[in-house]
């Protein structure tokens, strides 16, 4: 066999050798598997850079069951908790919007404004640009980093505890009231009692101070001084008020005899005080005693049927008294009783011949006892009943006509005192009253009550009051068993500005003189300005005007009054 037939016989049988092998290799698929030809299967030594550690071309078979195993340890493990985080949802509005035009919200983006030699910014180079090379930052030494930060109060004078918190080092300041009446008395503190006084000091013209069928006027002088003493204690109270007054003509006026004017010269000075003193004793939280002394000093009105023929001055009479009670709370009833007395007396009458006749017929002592009876029924309304009985006893049996004054009487009524939001605030009644007489020939004396005090603020610049009262009164003329007064006032406040007031006040008044068929009424209009200057000084204007009309002939009167003064207050 030659030489090149060996060789292709040698080749053939290698081939058959391999070919099994080579089978084998190609449909084992479990053994052997495919790989992609990458550059670290011709390196021996891979380098990391090429290959990194946690690429898959290098995980082994242990290294990827290691990998299973941790994945099914991260699904045992519990998720993060979500409390307490807020979930946002989205982009915010206006997100990735220019700072020109309009946003998605449709708001405009205002331009950034720039101050005068301020260099604005270049706009921004278009796509495909290069950016323009940047010059680094001069270099700058940083100041020295200290390790520990400064103390916050280094260099500051140590603080109180107390202290702590405020501004300054200053400690809270308290809370002041507001302050109603921006020129209000202030007043001054002696001890535990707030004392306030005022004094008011007036002139004018009065075209008919004597209230005569015939005006005659004159002009006047007025000093008011004004006392009051509250006290500031946690329990037991105690409250002085104090007002007086008086008024001093510039002359004598004609005096009236049998109805006729005589030229006989009369004193229309008159003096006026009228004070009371309160106090509460707190014995449990439930049960006060009250105690109340009065005084009353005045005279006879002018015009008033009482006075005299030929009198030289008007007679002054006072009248003291007192009322002491106890006052006891049942839950939301309430009981008061309380023992009333009093005494009023006249001075003597000084005529005009010099002669002096004695008042001894009018004087005389009362007393009475009085109860009530309210229930608080809801807040701001708390309805009540009022009964009083007294007695009346003069120190002459027989009065100067031969009439015996002495006398029984009282009252009854029922009404409500309320405060609904502060707007309307007061009390109201309605009751009956009426009074006997020993002596026979008087009749009896009686007729409708109506008492009321009520306020209310229609705007924060007007206030508008209202009051009323009913009082039965003595009298001297023969027959005359009493008179029935009815007395109804309404009064309007408005603040053009805080130190600037105008007040107009409207009287209206019934004299009942029972037994002669005597009926007067009283109108009185009047008019005030109040100028607060200062907390200390007031200046005020007056312009009054009173009528009387009787049913009798030669009883009217008519008179105007002026008036212009000043008051100090402290």
């Amino acid at each position: 066999m030659s030489g090149p037939a060996k060789g292709r016989r040698r080749r053939v049988n290698a081939l058959r050798a391999l070919l099994p092998c080579l089978m084998l290799t190609a449909f084992d698929c479990t053994v052997a598997r495919a790989q992609t030809v990458t550059p670290d299967l011709f390196n021996p030594l891979p380098d990391a850079s090429v290959a990194p550690p946690d690429s898959p071309l290098r995980k082994t078979d242990r290294t990827a069951a290691a990998d299973d195993d941790l994945r099914l340890r991260d699904k045992d493990k519990p998720a993060p908790s979500r409390i307490g985080q807020i979930p946002t949802y989205g982009l915010p509005a206006a997100n990735g919007a220019k700072d020109t035009g309009f946003d998605s919200l449709g708001r405009t983006r205002k331009k950034p404004k720039f101050d005068p030699g301020q260099a604005k910014p270049k706009p921004s180079p278009g796509p495909g640009t290069p950016p323009p090379p940047t010059t680094p930052p001069p270099a700058t030494t940083a100041p020295p980093r200290l390790s520990i930060p400064p103390s916050q109060t280094a260099n500051k004078t140590p603080m109180a505890p107390a202290m702590a918190g405020t501004v300054d080092g200053q400690p809270p300041r308290r809370r002041l009231n507001v302050d109603n009446d921006p020129f209000g008395a202030v007043g001054d503190y002696a001890g535990a009692f707030l004392i306030k006084s005022a004094v008011e000091l007036s002139g004018g013209y009065d075209t008919n101070p004597g209230r005569l069928p015939e005006p005659h006027g004159l002009p006047f002088w007025v000093v008011a001084p004004e006392f009051l003493a509250v006290s500031d204690w946690d329990r037991h109270a105690l409250v002085a008020d104090l007002k007086g007054s008086f008024t001093g003509y510039g002359g004598s006026l004609p005096s009236m005899v049998d109805g006729a004017i005589s030229p006989a010269p009369t004193n229309v000075d008159r003096p006026s005080f009228n004070g009371h003193i309160d106090g509460r004793l707190d014995v449990t939280q439930d049960t006060h005693l009250t105690a109340e002394v009065r005084l009353l000093a005045a005279t006879d009105n002018p015009g008033s049927p009482n006075i005299q023929a030929g009198m030289a001055k008007y007679p002054v009479y006072t009248t003291l008294g007192g009322t002491f009670g106890i006052d006891q709370n049942f839950n939301r009833l309430e009981v008061y009783a309380g023992a009333t007395i009093d005494r009023t007396v006249y001075q003597n009458s000084v005529l005009t011949d010099g002669s002096s006749t004695t008042n001894d017929d009018r004087d005389f002592n009362q007393y009475g006892g009085v109860g009530r009876v309210s229930y608080d029924l809801m807040p701001g309304l708390k309805p009540f009943v009022e009964v009083e009985g007294d007695n009346r006893v003069h120190d002459l049996f027989l009065d100067r006509n031969f009439y015996a004054r002495d006398s029984t009487g009282g009252y009854a009524k029922a009404g409500t005192s309320f405060e609904f939001t502060r707007l309307l605030t007061g009390e109201i009644s309605v009751g009956y009253a009426e009074r006997s007489y020993v002596d026979t020939r008087l009749q009896r004396l009686q007729g409708l009550l109506v008492a009321s005090s009520l306020t209310w603020t229609a705007t924060p610049l007007t206030t508008a009051k209202f009051y009323s009262t009913t009082s039965i009164d003595e009298t001297t003329l023969p027959g005359v068993s009493g008179v029935l007064t009815h007395t109804y006032t309404v009064e309007v406040d408005h603040d053009f500005r805080r130190w600037l007031t105008a007040i107009g006040k409207f009287t209206f008044a019934t004299l009942d003189y029972q037994g002669d068929g005597r009926f007067d009424k009283t109108y009185s209009a009047e008019a005030d300005l109040v100028y607060k200057m200062t907390r200390n000084l007031w200046v005020k204007g007056t312009l009054r005007r009173d009528v009387l009309n009787s049913n009798l002939p030669g009883n009217s009167s008519a008179s105007t009054v002026v008036m212009l003064g000043v008051r100090l207050q402290n």
